[in-house]
């Protein structure tokens, strides 16, 4: 199924979103919960899978949506179109601060592969699968472990990354050393391993992990800078645990708290 054409443009700096314009019955498909506003005329509806093998029947739809359940996702997505004559617009945000890329399939090859939360939204007729990994190592120490997504078809996709977005365009043989959770997607002919740190200071000491992600050349990798894992970690040390809260370094500690509103006991 060939993807619709759309056009789109991106708004914002740290929380992104994007409006995307349709023709009539053009469409396009979105995780669940990415969207943020639509035009009149804009009909949305719930899809197994993600539509783009739809001329397959049934059995088709099932074999898409299974396969979302293996990278974690819902069975579901939802699909906008327009039904009037004229452009209409629907926009979907960003879940977290960070950057909104525009991925053009067709300058690819037809294939880029991302990690598993990173799919946004994309034109309707995209394919959103898994790509296994073939190596144990990268299965069991990547960050990723042995499922990512990959993104298929001849049309525009958005993915999201976490904090700023670093592209990195990698010769043959050249490689990139990054942390595992730092990857947002890379191009098909991007070679993705795993190396071990070496040395048993940086190991035990060095709080970066006993593992790297090693992507070797030729092609396009794309990096966060703010991992969705990394940020909830921080979320979650700066909780209040029990009564040791000590009001964000206030000098007047759970005073400071009352007298800002904060009324918990």
């Amino acid at each position: 199924m060939r993807a619709h054409e759309i056009d789109y443009h991106i708004y914002g700096e740290e929380m992104q979103y994007v409006e995307i314009e349709l023709d009539q019955n053009e469409g396009v498909i979105a995780e669940a919960g990415s969207f943020m506003m639509m035009h009149e005329g804009i009909k949305m509806e719930t899809i197994f899978g993600d539509g783009s093998k739809q001329n397959e029947g049934f059995l088709g739809s099932i074999l898409g949506a299974g396969k979302r359940l293996l990278t974690g996702e819902s069975l579901f997505m939802t699909a906008f179109y327009n039904t009037l004559n004229i452009k209409r617009s629907v926009s979907f945000a960003s879940p977290y601060p960070g950057k909104i890329l525009a991925v053009d399939l067709t300058k690819f090859g037809g294939k880029v592969i991302c990690q598993k939360d990173a799919f946004l939204c994309a034109a309707k007729g995209v394919s959103v699968g898994i790509e296994f990994s073939k190596r144990l190592g990268r299965g069991l120490f990547g960050g990723e472990g042995f499922i990512m997504q990959k993104l298929e078809g001849d049309g525009m996709a958005f993915v999201h990354a976490g904090g700023t977005l670093a592209t990195k365009e990698l010769k043959a043989g050249e490689k990139l050393r990054v942390d595992t959770g730092c990857i947002v997607g890379f191009t098909q002919n991007i070679d993705y391993d795993i190396e071990f740190v070496g040395g048993i200071k940086n190991s035990v000491f060095g709080g970066e992990g006993l593992f790297f992600a090693t992507l070797t050349g030729p092609g396009t990798v794309y990096i966060q800078s703010l991992p969705f894992s990394r940020l909830a970690g921080r979320v979650l040390a700066a909780l209040p645990k029990g009564n040791n809260n000590k009001g964000e370094g206030s000098v007047l500690g759970g005073l400071g708290d009352l007298l800002g509103g904060d009324n918990r006991f």
